[in-house]
This record gives C-alpha cells, sequence and structure tokens, in this order.
C-alpha cells in the first residue's frame, strides 16, 4: 500500500477521535471558538517539538521559509479556523455521523482547486468517484422528514461552509509543503504543520480575546480534555500534512472520506445515536466513492 494511503488512513482515524473530543468539549460549555482555540493551543508546541526534533536529527539546517510559503500557511491556517468552527457548531444542528458527512463536500471543491491553483488536474475516474460522493452528501443534506428537495436549512449551510474552507486549507498546506525548501517528506510535513498550528494559536487567541472575553479561561480549566483534543490534532494534522507533501490533495481529500465509516461507529459506540436509512445510503454513496478512488484512479 502506498505511504498516501497509510497516511490518509491514519490521519481520518485520528481526526475522527480528536472531533468526538471537540463535541464533548462542546457539551461541556466551551463555545466553538473555545472547543477549536483547544485544538489549536496543545497542538503547537507538540509540533514545534517535533519539527525541531527532526531537523536536528537531520544534521541539516532549518529550510527557507519564502513569502509563497507563508501566504498558504496563513491561507490554509485561516480556512481551516473557520472549517473547524463551523464543524463543532454543525454537532448541535444534526448527529454526530452525519455533521462530519456533511464536511464532505470539499472533495470536488479541492479537485477544482487543484487544477486551478496548483495546476494539478484529477483523472476522469478520480472525477467520477468525486460526484458519487457528493451524491452521498446530497442525501444527507435533506433534514429528517423533509422534502427530497429540501436541501437548504442551517446544517446544510454549515457544512458548505466547512466543505469549503476545509477544501482551501487543504490546497493551501499541500503548496505550502512544495514551497518550503527542504528534504524529506516528514520534514517537510512537520515544519509547516509547527508554522500552521503556531499561526493558528496566536489568531485564535487574539480572536478570543476580544470576540468572547473569559472564554481562554475556560480552555485552560478544561485543560485535562483541551490537552488530549491539542495531541490528537496534532498527530491527524501531520498524517494529513504528510499525505499532502506525497500526493494530489483532492485524491488525499476524497480518500480521506473513509473518515465516516469511523465516525458512524464513533456515533453508535459512543454518542448512542442511531442514522436514518436516508443518511445510511448518503453513507453508502460514499463509501463506494472511496472505493473507486483507491481502486480506479
Amino acid at each position: 500500500m502506498e505511504p498516501w494511503i497509510l497516511a490518509t488512513l491514519a490521519a481520518a482515524l485520528v481526526q475522527t477521535i480528536r472531533f468526538s473530543l471537540q463535541k464533548s468539549l462542546k457539551g461541556a460549555g466551551l463555545s466553538s471558538g473555545g472547543a477549536t482555540f483547544s485544538r489549536f493551543l496543545f497542538a503547537a508546541p507538540l509540533a514545534l517539538v517535533l519539527s525541531t526534533g527532526l531537523v536536528a536529527g537531520s544534521g541539516a539546517a532549518l529550510p527557507a521559509m519564502g513569502g509563497r510559503f507563508w501566504v498558504m500557511v496563513t491561507t490554509g491556517g485561516l480556512a481551516q479556523i473557520v472549517a473547524t468552527m463551523a464543524t463543532v457548531a454543525l454537532f448541535s444542528a444534526r448527529n454526530f455521523a452525519v455533521g462530519i458527512a456533511f464536511t464532505k463536500t470539499e472533495t470536488v471543491l479541492v479537485a477544482g482547486f487543484s487544477a486551478l491553483v496548483l495546476a494539478e488536474p484529477v483523472s476522469g475516474w478520480g472525477l467520477a468517484a468525486i460526484l458519487v460522493g457528493v451524491a452521498g452528501v446530497l442525501f444527507l443534506s435533506v433534514p429528517v422528514g423533509g422534502r427530497v428537495l429540501a436541501l437548504f436549512n442551517r446544517a446544510s449551510a454549515l457544512g458548505l461552509l466547512a466543505g469549503a474552507s476545509f477544501g482551501l486549507s487543504a490546497i493551501g498546506y499541500r503548496a505550502a509543503t512544495q514551497a518550503l525548501d527542504a528534504e524529506g517528506t516528514l520534514i517537510r510535513a512537520a515544519v509547516t504543520l509547527a508554522a500552521v498550528t503556531s499561526f493558528q494559536t496566536v489568531a485564535m487567541a487574539l480572536w478570543l480575546r476580544f470576540a468572547e472575553p473569559g472564554e481562554m479561561t475556560r480552555v485552560l480549566g478544561q485543560w485535562r480534555r483541551t490537552a488530549l483534543v491539542g495531541v490528537t490534532g496534532m498527530l491527524g494534522s501531520l498524517g494529513w500534512f504528510v499525505a499532502f507533501t506525497l500526493q494530489n490533495a483532492a485524491y488525499v481529500r476524497a480518500l480521506g472520506q473513509i473518515e465516516l465509516v469511523f465516525s458512524v461507529l464513533g456515533s453508535w459506540l459512543i454518542f448512542g445515536e442511531r442514522s436514518t436509512r436516508r443518511e445510511l445510503i448518503g453513507i453508502g454513496f460514499l463509501g463506494l466513492s472511496i472505493v473507486m478512488l483507491v481502486l480506479l484512479t
């Protein structure tokens, strides 16, 4: 199995665990901003230690970080903040498994962004696999008891916002790893991750200081939970960054939809939730999309 596939599968599994933890934080009284901030606060120091250790162990100098690198880091970092806040807010609108599924509108957007920004178009079979996944998302967009065409609701709006923002962040991160002058996939991924999480921590701290006074104190007061969110966030992001370094971001994000399988299991086993038949059909389409991607692209 190719390294980018292994990295993506590991990232999807760890990200599902992290979203489960963030959902419990939202239930513990933290705002969407506070739950999002917890994802970066403890991840940044860990990413800095990891990247420093890898660079020192390689015997090479710290890689040069030019203007394009920082533009892509900032763009991807801000987009991920928006996407994470929208996803956390989405948990209160639909159940956990469906909430994660809504964000998967990103796959077709990443394909478009890849072609336009990075000149990395997907193949015909790859596009077909992505469109099958989009069909699954449309099934999931229909409210329980709603009409087939009733696609526009708060949950779908949050999901689309999260998907578009996650898509933009994926392109930003792949572009950043490509712009980094460094040898070795793991070093490029780790250094980019350290830069991104450090920027996000500072940006979120400033936002909470002025927009939600007192929320940072509440985040620190939940440090036993928030620290675990940071650890899982860092490990999951490292997997994504390694995959982005090795492969077209559209394929990475499309394969990452296997996270839905993990989220359904988490929804059943952890939160005691159940999905409707329509939602399961949507998840089935997404599963077919993943199989097509692995076998045909």
